[in-house]
């Protein structure tokens, strides 16, 4: 199992638009939210990282939900070459996790590569005015150390954001399953 380091894009940047179907095929807009906090975490239902931790991915999102944050999960990888990460594989994704967000297909990977993402899990947190103030890791525990998985750094990170604060810049990328590119579409921040 290879890891991939998250990109670490800029603290500050602004929050890309996007417009993506779930995996029922209803369209969802990025730009139609308006909350304290915006969470947008690429994951795929196959990958080890995210199998590692999704339970508490889809845990965070019903607490933090219930307390203003949005959050879109988003799935970029290539079905033809992955086909348990179709919608279909998405959906079950979902149910197993409880994951109460729009859950959204990338099919061109164009929002990645908006969002510079680079593995699964990757998660990216905006304040209220849709500026990055966090892209970093759920937590320290991988698929095989021993460290339990809580949540801990990007719970520290939501809970500054919705407490008006900023989090600590001291931030750790989250690692996990790279992006699985179409042929010929890697991006070229690699």
């Amino acid at each position: 199992m290879a890891a991939t380091p998250s990109t670490m894009l800029a603290l500050g940047t602004r929050l890309p638009d996007f417009e993506l179907p779930d995996f029922n095929g209803k369209t969802v807009s990025s730009s139609k939210v308006v909350a304290p906090a915006i969470l947008v975490v690429f994951i795929c239902p196959h990958c080890p990282f995210v199998r590692h931790t999704r339970l508490e991915i889809g845990r965070f999102g019903r607490e933090y939900q219930a307390r203003g944050l949005a959050m879109f999960g988003i799935n970029s990888n290539d079905t033809t070459a992955f086909p348990q990460d179709d919608p279909e594989g998405m959906k079950e994704e979902a149910a197993i996790a409880g994951y109460t967000f729009p859950y959204l297909r990338d099919e061109t990977q164009e929002v990645a590569k908006l969002f510079k993402a680079a593995c699964t899990p990757d998660f990216f947190l905006f304040d209220a005015e849709r500026k990055l103030v966090y892209r970093g890791q759920l937590d320290s525990s991988r698929p095989r150390n021993d460290i339990p998985v809580t949540g801990a750094d990007l719970r520290a990170a939501a809970d500054a954001v919705l407490a008006g604060g900023k989090p600590s810049a001291d931030q750790k990328g989250s690692i996990g399953c790279n992006i699985k590119w179409k042929p010929g579409n890697e991006p070229e921040y690699f």
